[in-house]
């Protein structure tokens, strides 16, 4: 029993049958901090709940909590791949008590699963309290028969966990174990602490306070539980290794880089392998939900994890991008237990693929710009850190890299500076850091929700219904009553409005009463299922408790309907035209149009999209029925139904199924089918019509749809057949001629263009002569034929070909043509081959640019061009290359 995935599965089965809600682990985005980056503990989903601001059905609970430490105050980024233990991503075993059982029965549990079940021995172990809490001590002796040597107390802050600067906090109690003697180290609060010979491997906090103040701390009146376990140290623990990477779990991973690249790891390499497996769990799983990589957020640290992998695979020798084949034997590790990356191990696979094949690319034009900004260093010299941090953050070139290409010229880099700078950069990002996943609900909303409870939509089968009004909210503050004029926030015990979410808008509409109307211009959602009304008081006076009637907006509904369900078509559409790695990464569905974002990694061809909108058409013309169940999660996606990645789902979702599939593995089986919360049309051809009116890419691997449906979609038509009517009746033919006649203006433009061009250096050069050839005016200056002349109306392109012309008539010689466009000059010097070894047409070009206030000008020394802006003085210009010649 020493597998991961069997450790996994007992720490959960013993909290299950202790009486423990087994609960999913929450996405690894956070939905209720916007103070983290990335879920980096179990207790994340769990905040509101210890603050009391939200209430859960349970109170006993445990989680296997996937978890991220890459960025932010928490980041062991650098560490990965040199310790025996640090890792980027994590998996937290944790068990909870909100206000149920405390300090004695959380040390009982513990204590009976690490030596009954785990068969940790007790002589092994050994356990750390906060220096005042003698009821931990106590409780370790009764249950444990520890001796005080085997029981440390710690007076610093790393045994007493908190919050944040207010709020719950309370003591903490480790537990270690003693690896051995052969391992350097010392035991916790001693000199040799950071050694690996003990290892701390779960942490149980008694939330037993609340920090009212900084001077102020009072008892909470429900103390609860906190604790977390780390799987991956337990695992070590158990399968008697030094190294979590020596773990079954990483030993698989790494057997499956070590096959990819022809060989094994080493004492000289083996960092580089822990690197990439690890790393490859961070990313793959940040993908799955819903993170992609970009320069800005979580995206770049994304970007940082992978390319921190590849440049460690580039190390290995690898000559190909490395990371994407890997992909495969992660889902096979960890697949069963995270169902997300067998759903999104397309998506992961060509993400990573493109990330690597670009960062190759990086690669090269950052050595490129790195000998160019060390050109003129030598040895012993130091590379600011400005340059060394640009080449980092706006290259994407690594420091450790930089460090690398410059150790064999032994140049040494300015780190001081380069923190400068990631440190401002840092600050920078903060700054304009918007927050994470949903951002916490505002506090008045969870009392709200505590006072009220959920409110009943209806809205699914009715857009008219009556209520009690539960809460006024006026500037953000709960009042009892609201006049005419007001702004409000109301919530109703049940509503036919839809609350905004899923990508749909919410519902407008309004909300009548004995004597008062209140005109509704937003429907929001709030503190886990509380729908709050947006808007203002039109007439009268509203109170709580009062009866009211609500109706919501029925034509903007049924557009909202519209465009949502085309939003199901398209998107399945696209995934069976592109490939099934197209995702959907967020939407919106307003009344007048649909936008939505998917994952696909390049344009999206005009076949393409014409197949696509056809095949949701298909659909619509069918006029099959808009079925909705409701379903558990699995059975749904067990069922075939989509999953949105960074959704979020309850116990039960709605399926909704729309249309029967024509083509391929779709034929004759349900078209569209997805977990969706939005409102719908009762059939597809409520729709009338899909039109796709663009694509475009807003992020690497993202690309945007934007439609239109029904009567926006019909008026589109319209004015575009308008505009073509009008074209035709202008040219005078039948609106089906319009392209050919088209092509055929194009191309006699084109002709009339080029002869305007010939007559236009024709008269340039003097006019015409009866043969054709220009006539131009030579001279000769110091034995060498010359010619100079300012033309007009000739395009600064068109005075090489005109030069050409120039030197045929001279035969042997030298000329010189400036033109004019826009008040600026442009000249061209031409020299015969006989005379380049006198004369080089780059010089003399640099003489004439020189007199037009220009300078530089390059080409051959046949033939050279540049510019100036002093177009009146193309005489002078003239003047300077004839007498250069004569000197």
């Amino acid at each position: 029993m020493s597998g991961v995935n069997e450790i996994r599965s007992t720490f959960l089965d013993y909290f299950r049958k202790e009486g423990h809600e087994i609960v999913a682990s929450s996405p690894l985005v956070p939905r209720n901090d916007p103070t983290l980056m990335f879920t980096n503990a179990g207790m994340v989903q769990f905040k509101n709940v210890f603050t009391g601001l939200e209430k859960r059905p349970y109170s006993r609970a445990a989680t296997a909590q996937k978890s991220v430490r890459a960025g932010g105050k928490h980041n062991d980024l650098d560490n990965v791949g040199y310790t025996a233990r640090h890792l980027t991503f994590f998996e937290m075993l944790g068990n909870f008590s909100f206000g149920d059982y405390f300090k004695e029965r959380a040390i009982e549990l513990a204590w009976t699963l690490i030596t009954k079940h785990f068969g940790l021995k007790k002589d092994k172990l050994l356990v750390t309290v906060y220096h005042t809490d003698d009821e931990a001590a106590g409780y370790w002796k009764k249950i444990a028969g520890f001796s005080d040597d085997r029981i440390i107390r710690i007076a610093t802050s790393d045994n007493f966990w908190a919050m944040g600067d207010t709020g719950p906090c309370g003591p903490c109690s480790e537990i270690f174990i003693d690896r051995g003697e052969h391992i350097w180290g010392g035991p916790p609060g001693s000199p040799e602490e950071d050694g690996d010979r003990f290892l701390e491997f779960w942490n149980l906090v008694f939330m037993q306070y609340e920090q009212v103040s900084k001077d102020q701390r009072v008892d909470l009146p429900r103390p609860s539980i906190d604790t977390g376990m780390g799987l991956e140290r337990m695992a070590s623990i158990l399968q008697g290794v030094e190294s979590v990477f020596e773990t079954d779990l990483f030993r698989h991973l790494i057997d499956a880089a070590s096959s990819a690249l022809g060989h094994g790891p080493n004492a000289d390499n083996v960092g580089s392998f822990r690197v990439i497996a690890d790393h490859l769990r961070s990313s793959s799983f940040l993908v799955a939900d819903g993170v992609l990589p970009s320069n800005e957020g979580r995206g770049y640290v994304l970007r940082r994890i992978m390319r921190r992998a590849m440049r460690h695979a580039q190390l290995l020798g690898a000559s190909e991008p490395l990371m994407w084949k890997l992909v495969p034997a992660l889902v096979r590790e960890m697949g069963q237990a995270y169902p997300e990356l067998v759903r999104g191990e397309a998506l992961i696979t060509e993400t990573l693929k493109l990330e690597e094949t670009r960062f190759r690319k990086t690669l090269v034009r950052g050595l490129g710009l790195l000998g160019e900004a060390t050109d003129k260093l030598g040895a012993g010299d130091m590379l600011d850190g400005e340059t060394a941090f640009k080449l980092y953050d706006t290259y994407g070139f690594p420091l450790d890299l930089t460090q690398d290409a410059l150790r064999q010229r032994s140049i040494s880099v300015d780190l001081a500076g380069f923190t400068d700078a990631m440190e401002r950069q840092k600050a920078e990002a903060r700054a304009h850091w918007a927050g994470s996943g949903e951002a916490a609900t505002e506090t008045v909303w969870f009392s709200v929700r505590d006072k009220t409870g959920a409110t009943e939509f209806l809205g699914y089968e009715t857009e008219k219904a009556e209520g009690i009004v539960a809460t006024i909210v006026r500037d953000g503050k709960v009042v009892d009553d609201a006049k005419e004029g007001d702004t409000v926030a109301i919530v109703v015990n049940q509503t036919p409005f839809y609350g905004e979410s899923g990508g749909q808008m919410g519902d407008t509409g309004t909300i009548t009463g004995e004597g008062f109307r209140i005109d509704v211009t937003d429907t929001q959602k709030k503190a886990d299922g509380l729908f709050v009304h947006l808007g203002k008081v039109a007439k009268g006076a509203v109170k709580t408790g009062v009866a009211v009637e609500l109706e919501v907006d029925h034509a903007r509904r049924s557009r909202l309907r519209s465009n949502h369900s085309a939003t199901h078509l398209i998107h399945e559409a696209l995934r069976e035209v592109l490939g099934t790695h197209v995702a959907q990464k967020g939407s919106l569905v307003a009344p007048e149009r649909l936008r939505f974002d998917i994952s696909h990694n390049k344009p999206i061809s005009a076949e393409e999209m014409e197949v696509v909108e056809r095949m949701a058409n298909e659909i619509v013309v069918q006029n099959s029925p808009v079925t909705t169940r409701l379903m558990s999660v699995d059975d749904a996606i067990a069922e075939g139904a989509m999953a949105l990645f960074g959704e979020k789902y309850g116990d039960e979702v709605r399926v909704v199924a729309m249309g029967t599939g024509l083509h391929g593995a779709k034929a004759n089986r349900p078209y569209s089918v997805e977990l969706c919360g939005g409102t719908h049309v009762k059939a597809t051809g409520d729709i009338g019509l899909v039109r796709i009116v663009s694509d475009s890419g807003v992020a690497a691997g993202v690309r945007r749809i934007e439609a239109l449906t029904g009567e926006a979609a019909r008026r589109h038509l319209d004015e575009q057949d308008r505009r073509l009517k009008t074209v035709a009746a202008t040219l005078k033919i039948s609106p089906a001629d319009v392209p050919a006649r088209v092509e055929a203006l194009l191309e006699e433009r084109k002709k009339l263009e080029r002869e305007l061009t010939d007559a236009k250096k024709k008269l340039a050069m003097g006019g015409g002569a009866a043969n054709g050839a220009a006539e131009t005016a030579s001279e000769t200056v110091a034995g060498v034929g010359f010619m100079g002349k300012a033309v007009s109306g000739v395009a600064p392109k068109d005075l090489k070909s005109l030069a050409d012309e120039g030197k045929k008539a001279l035969g042997s010689g030298v000329v010189v043509l400036v033109g004019e466009a826009d008040g600026k000059a442009s000249v061209v010097v031409a020299v015969t081959e006989d005379l380049t070894a006198r004369f080089s047409a780059v010089d003399l070009v640099r003489v004439a640019s020189a007199a037009l206030g220009g300078q530089g000008g390059g080409g051959r020394p046949d033939m050279a061009q540049a510019g100036g802006p002093d177009a009146s003085k193309a005489d002078d210009a003239i003047a300077a290359v004839r007498a250069t010649l004569a000197a």
